[in-house]
């Protein structure tokens, strides 16, 4: 097997939503209300809904293509960004360049978790524009490019009851997973061991829906120092998924549900084979605590409901059978700063066979374990040879994108010549 011969199905990517969105997608009497894009007095695009502004879709979560010294938090525009990251017929041909085949989007505008809605205060129309935005993602962004992409929706937090209807309305639309935060206790809402998300909980396993708890919500659960710098939060937010464990599995989660899937998100895979050793020493020694996971270990209930997610993991590969080869999946987190494209086969390819993995483990790990976890069909609109690495970087469509990285103001010059990303008046 060569690298060219790799099958990519990246299970953690984002959109950066287009400013019309919401056009084709809200009933004509509630357009007007709809979020917004506008430009600010200093030059920045925003979006804007129930006139407050939301989380800037730009800054750190759409840097591919600019040069590694002009990445950060700063908000910036449509046009200075690469149009694949809002753009789907570029975002094809971006994901064509770097040989992935299928990809899942998670947003951006209104958070992972829909936190722009959550915290509106006309929760009536929150849930019409979130149902909006699901439906723009499932059948305009998803279904625009037939076999390339995962659809992932997001969940009206305020309220367990109606984010279960929401779980079967998009399992009736064909979308097989849902984004949820890792930890809501750490932004005031209940903890998943409290019951109030049971709801919730039934509605994913009744519909055989993958509740994706993808970092960055959980933060609040550690107390950094005032004088910390942001390296603190983007190295630790993947550390955060060991209380996350924790709670799922001693919280009696997954006892309660045992056919819940549960994905975690670009949390790496590293820290698994410690925490599910740690796991297991615990309850053969500490017998005084009673724990009684129904004749299982705690690492047997992990395997079992999770899976693995990571872009680059050297350690993680090299203990893959620790943490079961069968629960790994990758993701390319475009167009974020983590990201490896355009040269995600290459970087891949050198971590799987520094670490030894062989052909079967390398199929399992590449499309295969996200591909049964999802019920996604990888191969519905493209054949298995037409689906490789080697074969999605042949294309036409991919030889004409320019992987050069650029700053964003020559991406500005290009695309407001072309009139790409350029606000309506």
């Amino acid at each position: 097997m060569q690298k060219e011969d790799m099958i990519l199905v990246s299970i953690d990517d984002h959109s950066i939503e287009p400013p019309d969105m919401y056009e084709r997608h809200v009933p004509a009497k509630y357009r007007d209300l709809a979020p917004k894009v506008i430009r600010t007095p200093g030059g920045i695009d925003q979006w804007v809904f129930q006139g407050a502004a939301t989380s800037t879709p730009f800054g750190m979560a759409a840097t591919v293509g600019w040069p590694a010294e002009e990445w950060g938090r700063d908000p910036g525009t449509y046009t200075e960004l690469r149009p694949g990251c809002f753009d789907l017929k570029a975002r094809v041909d971006d994901m064509n360049a770097n040989g992935v085949l299928a990809s899942m989007c998670f947003p951006s505008m209104a958070g992972y978790n829909a936190r722009t809605f959550a915290e509106a205060p006309d929760k009536q129309l929150s849930l019409i524009m979130l149902q909006a935005y699901n439906d723009w993602h499932i059948d305009e962004w998803c279904a625009g490019a037939p076999g390339r992409f995962i659809p992932i929706g997001m969940l009206p937090m305020w309220d367990p009851a109606i984010a279960a209807a929401e779980v079967r309305r998009l399992s009736a639309k064909g979308c097989p997973a849902v984004s949820f935060l890792e930890a809501p206790h750490a932004q005031g809402y209940p903890s998943l061991l409290s019951g109030h998300w049971d709801p919730l909980l039934e509605a994913v396993v009744e519909t055989g829906t993958v509740l994706c708890l993808h970092i960055g919500g959980g933060m609040g659960l550690l107390k950094l120092p005032t004088e910390a710098p942001p390296d603190h939060s983007i190295i630790l937010s993947t550390q955060i998924m060991t209380l996350v464990a924790q709670d799922l599995i001693f919280g009696g989660v997954l006892l309660k549900y045992p056919t819940l899937k549960i994905a975690f998100s670009e949390a790496g895979i590293g820290w698994i084979p410690f925490y599910l050793e740690r796991a297991d020493r615990h309850v053969k020694n500490q017998v005084w605590l009673h724990n009684d996971f129904g004749g299982k270990l705690p690492s047997d209930l992990f395997r079992e409901h999770v899976l693995g997610c990571f872009i680059t993991d050297p350690i993680g590969l090299k203990n893959r059978h620790e943490i079961g080869i069968d629960i790994i999946a990758w993701e390319s987190d475009y167009p974020h700063t983590d990201t490896t494209w355009p040269e995600s086969p290459e970087l891949l390819w050198g971590e799987l066979t520094d670490a030894g993995v062989t052909e079967e483990e390398t199929h399992k790990i590449t499309w295969q374990n996200a591909c049964r976890f999802f019920g996604f069909d990888p191969f519905t609109t493209i054949a298995r040879e037409d689906a490789t690495v080697g074969a999605l970087r042949a294309r036409a469509s991919a030889a004409h994108v320019d992987v050069t990285r650029m700053s964003k103001n020559e991406w500005r010059r290009r695309n407001e010549a072309a009139g790409i990303g350029v606000l309506s008046a």
